[in-house]
């Protein structure tokens, strides 16, 4: 199934952000990611990413603005992927849940980790390795130290 956009949260704490690990039943396979889903037809962008980050982190977040708006891979579920900076309001980071059934079928969200994103930071190798996180973490890297230093 093709889905139009990805709304994921960069959630920030002491310059580490929170992701989490999917493991597949069928495999056993595990691989990190920065929470996100798709929107619900009454939603707006920001409402979509609040509910995700709940449901996946056990965080309530306030949405603080838009850092990266991409093309999805070819091939990919997403065609496009947004990812919003969010600061945490409440809660705490536990795995949380997938309330659609098909992804629950498939796999389960198992645990959240925090990981270093200050430059010159050593990520483990499940997760520097992942095609589609370590990229990620990188281009977060960059827009938020252009964002510190004031730079568009």
């Amino acid at each position: 199934m093709t889905r139009i956009t990805r709304y994921q949260g960069a959630i920030l704490r002491d310059q580490h952000i929170l992701l989490i690990k999917h493991t597949e039943h069928a495999s056993g396979r595990s691989y990190w990611l920065i929470p996100g889903g798709g929107r619900e037809p009454d939603e707006t962008e920001t409402t979509c990413v609040q509910r995700e980050m709940h449901e996946e982190t056990g965080l309530q977040v306030q949405v603080r603005a838009l850092l990266l708006d991409e093309p999805g891979l070819p091939g990919g579920v997403y065609q496009r992927h947004k990812t919003y900076l969010c600061e945490i309001v409440g809660g705490e980071a536990r795995p949380g849940y997938e309330p659609e059934p098909e992804a629950a079928a498939a796999y389960s969200i198992t645990e959240v980790g925090w990981i270093d994103l200050r430059p010159g930071a050593v990520w483990p190798a499940p997760i520097a390795d992942e095609p589609i996180t370590g990229p990620l973490l990188r281009r977060l890297q960059a827009v938020l130290g252009q964002r510190a230093a004031g730079q568009p």
